[in-house]
């Protein structure tokens, strides 16, 4: 399958993407711009500016939406992404960012990071739960030794998380239970292709496969829960970054792309927003409920 070209070449790095109807559609990040992005009906990009990093973000339930900046969550109080909150910190080492992440079943956003210069382990997973009513959400260390974070969703009867740590070559997979959290890590899948960075951003869509962009070979590749690879959406460009279903049923398939560690003009699509129609469903987003 070939994927469609949506827009231009719109964000250096490109990345994110996610549907909510309460915002209207899609919305995505040019994370080292600090902006989120949102696709307007006619085919045009309006820019928020967030912060210094605009790394990932998902709607709250009761509107707005949560965005993980470089060191920080930053909570928006409208859809329209006004009305924002920098929370503290969560940490001090101007070399570390947050990368990529996701909401579990239970309302919590989880976001793991990375060095600036890809140091190995340097990166951790957090987990900011809502919180209590009248307090800020809670921030905590959910496990470390990671290098690049990336992905990080739900199988349709929430009993299995999928994650990626890029430069491992893997899709992991871990069992799921509200009261236990998540156990019993292990590999779903190992790309083998020697084109690949690794695997980048990924979704679940609603029979339960996982599709994942695969940095570096202009693919998305979908697995079954078995981990056998059942479909591949071809793009012009190498460096994919993230996917998402959207659209008013849930069965157009959104990618992001960047132009991050390309030769200027090599390739001129780079950073662009492309879509494909498979014959699936995704799942609906799921929000932060703080």
């Amino acid at each position: 399958m070939r994927a469609e070209q949506l827009t231009g070449p719109v964000a250096h790095h490109g990345e994110g993407p996610c549907w909510w109807d309460g915002w209207g559609g899609l919305k995505f990040v040019d994370m080292l711009a600090g902006d989120v992005m949102s696709l307007r009906e006619d085919g045009s990009v309006w820019r928020a500016p967030i912060g210094t990093v605009a790394a990932a973000l998902r709607p709250r339930a009761g509107g707005g939406a949560v965005v993980a900046t470089e060191r920080s969550f930053a909570l928006c109080a409208n859809d329209d992404l006004s009305g924002v909150t920098h929370l503290p910190d969560v940490w001090s080492d101007t070399a570390i960012r947050f990368n990529d992440g996701g909401c579990d079943p239970e309302g919590a956003f989880w976001c793991g990071t990375m060095a600036y210069d890809e140091t190995p382990g340097a990166g951790t997973m957090y987990r900011l739960s809502p919180g209590s009513p009248g307090q800020d959400p809670q921030v905590e260390t959910m496990w470390g030794d990671v290098t690049i974070s990336n992905g990080f969703a739900f199988s349709p009867d929430g009993s299995r998380a999928y994650y990626n740590d890029t430069p491992t070559k893997t899709i992991q997979v871990f069992d799921h239970d509200p009261d236990k959290g998540l156990t019993n890590r292990r590999v779903l899948v190992r790309i083998e292709d020697e084109r690949a960075a690794g695997p980048d951003g990924l979704c679940v869509d609603g029979e339960g496969s996982v599709w994942a962009a695969v940095y570096g070979t202009g693919e998305v590749h979908r697995y079954s829960p078995d981990g056998r690879l059942d479909g591949i959406v071809e793009l012009p460009v190498t460096h994919v970054t993230a996917c998402t279903f959207g659209g008013p049923d849930l069965r157009t398939l959104y990618v992001t792309t960047t132009a991050e560690g390309l030769e200027p003009g090599a390739q001129p699509e780079a950073g662009s927003l492309f879509c494909a129609h498979p014959d699936v469903t995704g799942q609906p987003t799921l929000p932060f409920r703080g």
